[in-house]
């Protein structure tokens, strides 16, 4: 019983990990996407798509996703508009699979 309540601690420190990495991520994509949109109206330098996609990717797809629509920037994009909602069920169907995977092996 004793392992088993430091093992629940030890998924209770990486939700809290898991939880502040997304919060990080989903802040750097807003900026990033506020900063592309910014600069597609001076005509400056751009972000590139890929950066835009892998921070999406790497945790950052709500966000983005939100911004984007929020401030009308690539909605007429299909790459975005498609992707970045493929990104988000991908990443919802990996935690369903670590939720699985935790309550076999804990329960």
């Amino acid at each position: 019983m004793h392992y088993k309540l430091q093992t629940m601690d030890t998924w209770i420190y990486i939700l809290i990990g898991l939880v502040a990495y997304v919060a990080i991520l989903s802040l750097v994509a807003i900026f990033i996407t506020r900063k592309d949109k910014n600069a597609a109206k001076a005509n400056k330098w751009r972000v590139k798509e890929a950066t835009l996609l892998i921070v999406s990717a790497l945790g950052g797809s709500i966000a983005m996703f939100i911004t984007m629509k929020i401030i009308r920037h690539k909605t007429d994009r299909k790459k975005f508009m498609l992707g970045i909602p493929l990104i988000i069920f991908l990443q919802i169907v990996l935690l369903i699979g670590i939720g699985i995977l935790y309550w076999q092996l804990w329960s």
